[in-house]
């Protein structure tokens, strides 16, 4: 039986993140997993939510996380990014599933996102295929 994951995915950059689920469900294919769902959410602070209420379903295995932070004129896109990922490792030791982080940022510039969206996208869904066999 394949294994089934949850993709969940920050739509402030909408277009690039659409990119990266693309890039997403071709990793998980090749890592022999299905992408049982794909939850879209306002942007990234709202992705531990949404990885929270997957993680709670049996049938998921892990969720793999998609978004961009941007660096901004001030220090909120820092603090946000700092406590998006504190959440999801709590999420992930509290539920024992892996969540892979594919979030650029914080901090990046414009010029920065496009060469990341795949090696990003990739990496989550490889990190939760990897420790699913560990």
């Amino acid at each position: 039986m394949t294994k089934q994951i949850g993709i969940v995915c920050g739509e402030f950059h909408r277009n690039e993140v659409e990119e990266m689920l693309a890039f997403a469900s071709d990793a998980a294919k090749q890592s022999g997993l299905e992408v049982e769902e794909v939850v879209w959410v306002p942007g990234s602070m709202e992705v531990p939510l949404a990885t929270t209420r997957l993680l709670e379903r049996e049938e998921i295995v892990g969720v793999a996380c998609l978004g961009i932070i941007e660096k901004g004129e001030t220090q909120h896109g820092l603090a946000m990014g700092q406590a998006v990922i504190k959440s999801l490792i709590e999420a992930q030791l509290a539920y024992d599933k892996p969540v892979g982080l594919g979030i650029i940022g914080p901090g990046a510039e414009p010029h920065q996102i496009s060469p990341r969206l795949e090696p990003h996208a990739k990496s989550a869904v490889e990190a939760i295929a990897k420790m699913l066999n560990t």
